[in-house]
């Protein structure tokens, strides 16, 4: 936990800027909290993982069966449809109740408009913000999608 967290407070430092107004100890200590936060993400993300090709059990020949055996391709047409008019409105809801930041980090990170999504840190990089405002923004915007679709 302390070279994590000397991680984020090397971070800090480095990235900090006092012609924004925050005092280097209340930046530094957000920093120290997010790398901290960021590891324990990390470790979660990364136990879950499962791979296609493990085998889960024996066929009834005896042969080994993996997981990419069992998933199937096959998609309803119903379902296709269906998701298709979720996506419309989910558009008309992004452009109808966020603001121009919210609405920018929304379709960066989830690659609406046919762009790949990409992860905070390429957001942040893309938009000239951090990552944790990036979060922040992110968290701000699919409460108020919530709201809307609700």
């Amino acid at each position: 936990m302390i070279s994590i967290g000397t991680i984020g407070l090397i971070k800090g430092i480095t990235t900090f800027d006092p012609t924004k107004g925050a005092r280097l100890a209340t930046y530094a200590a957000r920093c120290v909290e997010n790398e901290i936060l960021m590891h324990f993400r990390a470790g979660r993300k990364s136990a879950q993982d499962v791979s296609l090709s493990d085998y889960i059990d024996t066929g009834t020949d005896g042969a080994p069966l993996a997981l990419m055996d069992v998933v199937s391709e096959d998609v309803d047409l119903l379902e296709q449809v269906a998701g298709r008019e979720s996506v419309e409105q989910l558009r008309r809801a992004v452009d109808r109740c966020l603001t121009d930041q919210e609405r920018l980090v929304i379709r960066l990170r989830y690659g609406l408009d046919t762009e790949t999504p990409l992860r905070q840190r390429e957001v942040a990089e893309r938009t000239g913000i951090s990552r944790s405002y990036v979060s922040r923004i992110e968290k701000r915007a699919l409460k108020k999608l919530r709201a809307a679709l609700e």
